[in-house]
């Protein structure tokens, strides 16, 4: 029996590392999707306009494909999950051919804000961090992955990414099953065995 797990949190609070622990401690079982990777397209865009979008907004996101895709990995069919080009903020060309796991985490700002996605969660978890810690791995990421400057990271930070947070991250976090307060392995041990109690 399989287990499926949403990890929602703020931005930079750590979803992604302990999406990555999961898959360590289960190596071969584990199979992740970001919703990062469902943003919607916008090649008809200039790239002016696509600077001018919300990306911390859900309607951002192409949150129906990514219901469908797990629905499909859960049945026990392979995928092909988009791919997306952060630096041009458009969907680039090719897929991710993702094929089903025992253990399936799905992680993302707004993955446990949808009531569709949220129901196809076996454990719910929201990771929780400082907002000036969030505020500063955010600006590490995006100054050294995504081709941006310091100072449009603040702006966006102060004028999109807090605000959404504010109004759809955090309530979100009513929903979530257990709550991981920061990056501790004896938070993450606690969540490695209810994965293996529910394996099992």
């Amino acid at each position: 029996m399989g287990v499926c797990i949403g990890i929602a949190g703020g931005t930079g609070s750590g979803k992604s590392t302990l999406a990555g622990y999961i898959c360590d401690c289960f190596p071969e079982q584990t199979v992740v999707l970001e919703h990062d990777w469902y943003y919607r397209d916008q090649q008809a865009k200039t790239f002016e306009e696509r600077l001018l979008t919300n990306y911390d907004h859900p309607d951002a996101l192409e949150t129906d494909r990514l219901i469908q895709e797990l629905l499909a990995l859960k049945a026990g069919a392979p995928i092909e999950a988009p791919v997306y080009d952060f630096t041009r903020h458009v969907r680039a060309p090719g897929c991710r051919r993702i094929h089903p796991k025992p253990i399936i985490v799905v992680e993302g700002l707004h993955v446990l804000g949808h009531p569709d996605l949220r129901a196809l969660f076996d454990l719910t978890l929201f990771v929780e961090l400082d907002e000036t810690e969030r505020l500063s791995r955010r600006m590490q990421r995006d100054v050294a992955e995504r081709g941006r400057t310091r100072e449009s990271v603040l702006q966006q930070f102060q004028s999109q990414v807090q605000p959404m947070h504010e109004q759809f991250v955090e309530p979100a976090k009513a929903f979530a099953g257990r709550i991981v307060s920061g990056e501790t392995v004896d938070a993450w041990q606690s969540v490695i065995a209810e994965i293996r109690s529910r394996l099992a």
